[in-house]
């Protein structure tokens, strides 16, 4: 049976010329972007914080700014100005070394994040944060034409008015609730929770993967699959992503409820096995995050999809805006295998961390140095005044599991931002713009376009 909800008027809170709806690096970058070229913004995220999984996740790695060879940088822009100012605080590993930021990834303390990310967008005057707000509705013209949105904080429910709107929510609500036609993958990649810890080096030389097999009858909450894990620069702390919640739909609130609850669950069956198979050692838990980390949600209907066919062939698309050389990296939801396809031209499939199968795609002593991404999958089809940002792209399978980690959402973040400027500077839809001038702009603002 559903309620009758009375008509409302509610209180035009900001009237801008941008809004962009989730605060998570993809959404700062696309609002510094937007700002930067004389947009008035609104910045709306729902937690305490900016930066969403790189610090309510917990997830403090990024990946290399350099092409699979170590011989040329392809990636810059914001990410690196982020980087620099992390560095100026002791508050990231070596990034300018391609080997070591190859081999270890560009790892950075999440609160020094956290506290740099609010310096950006502080020192913006043009950008107008709103946290611990909620998006609620849009309030729409006709599919993909926005007028406004309603959001709800403390101060009760209002509207914010825009001219052209940005959805860096990762579940594309905003577009899902604009019209947009949105698709949802057979086998979504599962999500995972990390969580910190303090006195890793006590449990002395660890198979973790080996004790959650020694210990699974007694502890029937230990997490399956892969893990991994880093060390927080400048600290003892260490970061542990080995949680993996199979079979969720992320795009549903009891899924995600569920997700929340049983990845907690397996932290906590974690560390109850090391008390048992480490007696005496004084591993602390730390710190878990705001929200579990979700890597797939729905996926908008784009301009121009993008599959991991034409990205692995060395595509040298028109509207490319980004580059990367993250694998293709796909965690299976139906059991605990892993598969990452590699821009070395090899592909690995592990269970439980063992290598199980391995094939080249490439011919032997080929290397594909890097790959790119377009304007065209962050534009849902047929949008007026709307574009996506972030994990909601409109790819396949394939590609998805290779631009889906924050390296490469940034770069996404910052074009979405760059875009929706030029369609309300140019009076265009979004569908309209053009991408050469988008990367000549990404290209200005330091942004390394090929």
């Amino acid at each position: 049976m559903d309620i009758l909800i009375p008509a409302e008027r509610v209180p035009v809170a900001d009237d801008v010329d941008i809004c962009v709806v989730g605060g998570s690096c993809t959404g700062v970058f696309a609002a510094l972007r937007a700002a930067r070229l004389g947009a008035r913004v609104a910045l709306i995220e729902k937690q305490n914080r900016l930066g969403g999984v790189a610090t309510c996740g917990l997830v403090g790695m990024w990946h290399s700014l350099y092409d699979f060879a170590d011989q040329q940088p392809i990636i810059g822009g914001l990410t690196l100005e982020t980087l620099e100012r992390l560095d100026r605080r002791g508050a990231v590993s070596p990034f300018r070394d391609p080997q070591e930021s190859r081999r270890g990834g560009v790892r950075f303390n999440t609160e020094e994040l956290t506290l740099e990310l609010d310096e950006l967008v502080l020192e913006q005057p043009r950008i107008r944060a709103w946290l611990q707000t909620s998006y609620s509705r849009v309030l729409a013209r006709g599919s993909g034409d926005l007028e406004a949105i309603v959001i709800e904080n403390k101060s009760g429910r209002s509207a914010i008015r825009a001219r052209v709107f940005i959805d860096a929510s990762g579940d594309g609500v905003l577009c899902r609730d604009a019209g947009i036609a949105m698709t949802r993958v057979a086998h979504p990649q599962p999500p995972t929770a990390c969580a910190r810890f303090e006195n890793w080096d006590s449990l002395g030389d660890i198979d973790i993967k080996a004790l959650c097999d020694t210990y699974r009858e007694t502890f029937p909450n230990l997490p399956c699959g892969y893990a991994w894990g880093m060390g927080v620069p400048s600290s003892a702390i260490r970061m542990l992503a080995g949680t993996r919640v199979m079979q969720c739909d992320c795009s549903d609130a009891d899924a995600v409820t569920r997700a929340e609850f049983e990845s907690r669950a397996q932290i906590r069956a974690f560390m109850d096995m090391l008390r048992v198979a480490r007696p005496g050692n004084r591993l602390t838990l730390q710190a878990l995050p705001s929200a579990v980390g979700i890597r797939e949600g729905r996926h908008i209907t784009p301009l121009r999809l993008l599959t991991g066919a034409e990205m692995l062939a060395g595509t040298r698309f028109a509207d490319a805006i980004g580059n990367g050389t993250y694998p293709v990296d796909i965690h299976h939801d139906t059991d605990d295998t892993i598969t990452f396809k590699r821009l070395d031209g090899t592909c690995k499939t592990f269970a439980a961390n063992r290598l199980i199968h391995t094939e080249r795609w490439l011919p032997e002593g080929k290397i594909l140095p890097y790959y790119q991404f377009t304007l065209g999958c962050l534009i849902p089809d047929q949008a007026v005044n709307l574009i996506s940002a972030g994990r909601m792209a409109g790819v396949d399978r394939e590609a998805f599991g290779a631009i889906r980690v924050m390296v490469n959402l940034n770069q996404c973040g910052e074009a979405a931002g760059v875009a929706a400027w030029q369609a309300l500077d140019g009076g265009q839809s979004m569908g309209a713009i053009d991408a050469a001038q988008t990367r000549a702009l990404l290209a200005r603002g330091g942004s390394i376009i090929l």
